[in-house]
């Protein structure tokens, strides 16, 4: 059957509603397939590149939406949908290519990345047929049909690869995700060496340091707890995204691309404001900034935890240069599990930086109904081997 493709307009709005709906249900947690005004703002502006799909008779069967951001050089391919009569034909896969085609052909982007749902093996196919490359895994990142996980792909722009940052030493803990992305991405971190951390007796050597000075511990191989004051949550999205800018005004200061802050969990004691993009709907929550540095959460991860979860999200997220080493070891010291590797994430100048995804759940994960593939299957094992060295007793762990 003939389909033609086209870019969206706003007279498509209710169709696109209905497609949406007949695919993900009630469950589509993104307002891009159901608030009316979120899709009409991106179909007239000029951040995002959205595709529909139309069969010979006029129905609309098919959706794709790449969206951008000014100045971070990074769009994500979201809203990718096909009725289901109207699948097994490879129209996911045209869309997919054809909507990353138009938006690599402005040249203002680095790359394009997207966060697949693993209930069944097509999504991360369709990416991979499209020159997307898998980045990790997202435990439990987002509610739709039951708490489920993401896999993260990226498909870079000509030549960004190649003007790659090196970073000198990580965390010991991320040694296995950086060799998962060595085969993923088909990046060498060979000259990539462990930062000083884990001593002759097999202590968790930085990450124990933390803690300790912190005054966080672990207890049961499970949680941490500490004597940090309580956090404040101040959930007012005007409010909270007018204090960002007045204490990030410069693009350079703040990079979460695509996340707007919504909250902010500020100390007590004035200590920190933490930045987060809160999603209850989702069950997520992403911690787009922390003022005055990201290190200044040492010791209060776990109270920020404990107040984002009862604000309705079950998962958080961070992202964290690959080499910075002092806050990457405050939030794996905190129960975080480095889940993903972004490499060539942000450009300064003409070098790009890598990033990590760093995350943590309050529910139990279950990866028995995921269908996770080759691809990926480097990120299931360093994933689990972070999470053991976290979660489980060292006693356990040598047995």
């Amino acid at each position: 059957m003939t389909v033609v493709l086209s870019p969206a307009n706003v007279q498509d709005i209710a169709e696109l509603r209905q497609l949406y709906f007949e695919v993900y249900g009630h469950g589509y947690p993104v307002p891009l397939g159901s608030d009316p005004v979120v899709m009409r703002r991106l179909i007239t502006g000029d951040t995002a590149h959205w595709l529909t799909a139309r069969a010979c008779g006029g129905a609309l069967v098919g959706s794709a939406v790449v969206v951008t951001e000014p100045g971070s050089r990074i769009g994500k391919l979201v809203g990718l949908a096909v009725h289901p009569g109207h699948r097994g034909g490879g129209l996911a896969s045209r869309l997919t290519g054809a909507v990353c085609e138009e938006a690599f052909g402005t040249g203002r982007l680095d790359s394009v990345y997207a966060t697949v749902r693993v209930v069944t093996a097509g999504p991360q196919a369709v990416v991979v047929r499209n020159g997307f490359r898998p980045l990790g895994l997202l435990p439990n990142a987002v509610e739709v049909d039951g708490c489920e996980t993401l896999a993260l792909f990226a498909r870079y722009a000509d030549g960004v690869l190649d003007r790659r940052a090196p970073v000198a030493a990580v965390p010991e803990r991320l040694s296995a995700l950086l060799s998962a992305a060595s085969t993923g991405v088909g990046i060498d971190y060979a000259g990539t060496r462990d930062a000083p951390g884990p001593d002759a007796a097999g202590a968790v050597g930085t990450a124990a340091a933390v803690r300790e000075a912190s005054g966080a511990t672990r207890t049961a191989g499970t949680a941490w707890t500490t004597g940090a004051e309580p956090i404040e949550l101040i959930a007012a999205p005007g409010f909270v995204r007018r204090r960002f800018l007045e204490l990030f005004p410069q693009a350079d200061d703040r990079f979460f691309p695509l996340h707007t802050p919504n909250a902010v969990l500020a100390a007590a004691d004035g200590s920190f404001e933490a930045y987060a993009d809160l999603d209850p709907v989702a069950g997520s929550c992403a911690l787009v900034a922390v003022h005055p540095r990201p290190a200044a959460v040492a010791g209060a991860l776990e109270g920020l935890m404990a107040t984002v979860t009862r604000a309705g999200a079950d998962y958080a997220e961070a992202l964290l240069p690959l080499a910075d080493t002092e806050a990457l070891e405050v939030f794996l010291a905190s129960g975080f599990v480095p889940s993903a590797l972004y490499p060539a994430m942000r450009r300064v100048h003409d070098r790009l930086h890598d990033y990590v995804v760093l995350s943590r759940t309050s529910r139990q994960i279950d990866f028995r109904t995921t269908a996770v593939s080759p691809l990926l299957r480097p990120y299931l094992g360093a994933y689990l081997s972070a999470w053991t060295s976290t979660y489980l007793p060292l006693h356990e762990v040598s047995r």
